[in-house]
This record gives structure tokens, sequence and C-alpha cells, in this order.
């Protein structure tokens, strides 16, 4: 990798951590943590995207708080709500899948940046079935979605949206898309 690629992941990694500190308290937080990665990847591309969103989790997984609530650690992600972090490296990895068989326009992004979202609610929300009942008790799919996922679809479609737009801006003015 060039020190110019090195360079765009490492501010990305920073602004990862600068989104999920802008949050709204809830079971699982509201915050920007979605729009960042979606914007590493629609930036840098599917690759170095990748990269930037698990050189995150593991400054996070080492403790750093990078984290919603200024958290880190390994019990960050281990938590019942850890496979919703987790699931940003597996939305990461399906944009970059997505970017290798439909290319870069806006329409194929969109459709894996939904399809991505969909993976990490997927991941996120067993985890958290799977944690929440071995620790506290039996909880239902439905209650798990309610909570975790559904309140989440419209803003994170807009964050979507929002990282497609910057990310075109952007990439033009700084030329850090991949030949």
């Amino acid at each position: 990798m060039k020190t110019r690629d090195l360079t765009y992941i490492g501010i990305m990694v920073a602004l990862m951590a600068v989104c999920s500190w802008i949050a709204i308290p809830t079971l699982v937080p509201f915050t920007l943590q979605t729009f960042a990665v979606f914007l590493a990847s629609a930036l840098l591309g599917g690759k170095r995207g990748t990269i930037a969103v698990a050189v995150y989790l593991l400054l996070g997984a080492v403790g750093l708080p990078v984290f919603s609530g200024f958290t880190g650690g390994v019990g960050k992600l281990l938590g019942v709500t850890g496979g919703y972090i987790l699931g940003f490296l597996a939305q990461a990895i399906v944009l970059w899948i997505g970017e290798r068989l439909l290319g870069r326009r806006p329409a194929a992004f969109f459709l894996s940046g939904v399809l991505g979202l969909a993976v990490c609610y997927l991941f996120g929300s067993v985890w958290y079935l799977l944690l929440y009942t071995s620790t506290t008790g039996p909880v239902s799919i439905a209650v798990v979605l309610a909570q975790c996922v559904l309140p989440f679809i419209l803003p994170d479609l807009v964050k979507l949206l929002l990282a497609m737009a910057v990310g075109q801006r952007l990439s033009k003015a700084l030329e850090c898309r991949p030949s």
C-alpha cells in the first residue's frame, strides 16, 4: 500500500470513532458509525474501506475508546450489542463484494449498501438474541427486531444516501478512489 492509502484509511478510522461518539443513547445507540462505514467504502473503495473498518474494530478491541459512549475493549464487542459493531465488518465486506461484482455505479453501491446493512442487522440480531437469552432469559426475535432493527432502518438508509453523495463529491476532490 502507498502512504496515501494508509493516510486515507487512518482518516476514515478517525472519522468512524468521531461518528460513534455522536450518539443518541438507546438499547442500541443511534450513532453515525453506519454513515462512516458507508463513506469509507464510497470514498476509498471496497478493499481500503474494509481495511479501515477492520482497523477501527481492532483499535476498539484493544481498549481505545472508539465506540459509542467513549467505550472500547473486547467486553464491548462481546456484549449483547457487540454483534452490531462486528457486523460493520460484514457490511463493509458486502460493499466490497458488490463493488467487485457490480462496479462503482451509484445504483450498484446503493444495492450493495442495502444488502450490507441487512447482513449487519442479521449478524447483530442473532448475536443479541443468543447472548441475551443466555445471560438474561428468553427473548423473541420479534422483540429483538422491534428494539434493535426497525427503529434504525430509515435513519440508516438516509446515512447510506448521504454517504453516497458525500463520497462522490469528496472522491473527485481528493482523488482517492481506486483506479
